[in-house]
């Protein structure tokens, strides 16, 4: 056998055995299937066309249950202190809980942060590619890697894997050369800079109260104060989102973890149900010194003069 070997007469066909084929076939679906160990850009693709249209079809054809339901609420906004990222932690299979724990918000380095938002698997993919890239981006150049190339490296991506099933909603935030940034990068390829952004089931909800309470001169406790709230209201209207609430800065010096508040205690804090609600004196108004909770200083605000005489006219 060794002398077959070395003369190389194993591989005539006459000379092997009738499952070599097979063997064969199978290390090479086993290389194919693994081939993101040597290049984590390539994956391998289902083996149909347009999975994302074609996937349903076969899984109803077969008699087999696959819920791809998603459920998040992230958001950040840029303010004059910095960069705020919020989160919950809930992740949701169909409608079952199968976390209250997840780590939505990604320590990508020293000074760049990002969220996950979409289908788990491919966030948290994506996320420890791109930190690897960082890494390797500040051991080559000695330098940082911005916060616009981290989100051209997720768009193209995305770009290269349109159509095939990919679901995945980031916000990278960070701080470099040019000062605090904030970047939308979706599983369509779309790439977009902003002041304010929510993702996910729960972004409505927590838009209305951003929309409500932000504005870019916050001090540090407010812009924090309006984070938490937003997320603790999307939370307890959007059923696919909840268990922690974990909230992030990000300036000149870093990124720092503020808090991490499970929603049961921002519940107390901020719901406004009557039954929670403050002690009113006899004539049904509210005591001296009391408002309810969900009332702050920030949503104080007095419409225009103009504004207020149409109002007055109607």
């Amino acid at each position: 056998m060794a002398l077959e070997f070395v003369c190389g007469m194993n591989r005539m066909s006459f000379m092997r055995r009738f499952d070599d084929l097979q063997t064969e076939w199978q290390l090479q679906q086993l290389r194919e299937a693994t081939s993101n160990f040597e290049n984590p850009y390539t994956l391998m693709a289902p083996p149909f066309e347009k999975p994302a249209e074609n996937l349903p079809k076969i899984l109803a054809h077969c008699g087999i249950e696959m819920n791809f339901d998603h459920g998040t609420t992230t958001l950040g906004f840029k303010y004059q202190g910095g960069v705020i990222l919020c989160a919950d932690s809930r992740a949701t299979s169909g409608q079952y809980i199968g976390s209250q724990t997840m780590k939505k918000i990604v320590e990508l380095n020293d000074y760049m942060l990002g969220t996950l938002a979409g289908g788990a698997a491919d966030c948290v993919y994506w996320d420890r590619v791109l930190a690897k890239e960082c890494r390797l981006h500040q051991l080559r150049y000695r330098k940082r890697m911005t916060v616009d190339t981290a989100a051209r490296i997720i768009c193209n991506i995305s770009t290269e894997y349109k159509g095939m099933g990919l679901v995945m909603g980031m916000m990278l935030a960070g701080f470099d050369d040019e000062g605090g940034k904030l970047i939308y990068v979706d599983s369509e390829g779309m790439r977009t800079h902003g002041h304010v952004f929510s993702v996910g089931s729960g972004s409505p909800y927590a838009l209305g109260v951003l929309d409500t309470g932000y504005r870019y001169d916050l001090t540090d406790q407010e812009a924090y104060d309006l984070a938490r709230r937003a997320i603790y209201h999307a939370t307890s209207k959007d059923a696919y989102s909840g268990g922690i609430v974990r909230l992030y800065h990000i300036n000149d010096l870093g990124w720092k973890n503020i808090s991490n508040t499970d929603c049961s205690e921002l519940h107390d804090a901020y719901y406004c149900g009557e039954e929670r609600g403050p002690r009113r004196d006899s004539e049904g108004g509210m005591k001296a010194g009391q408002q309810k909770p969900c009332f702050s200083g920030w949503t104080k605000r007095k419409l225009p003069e103009d504004v207020q005489a149409k109002l007055a006219t109607v």
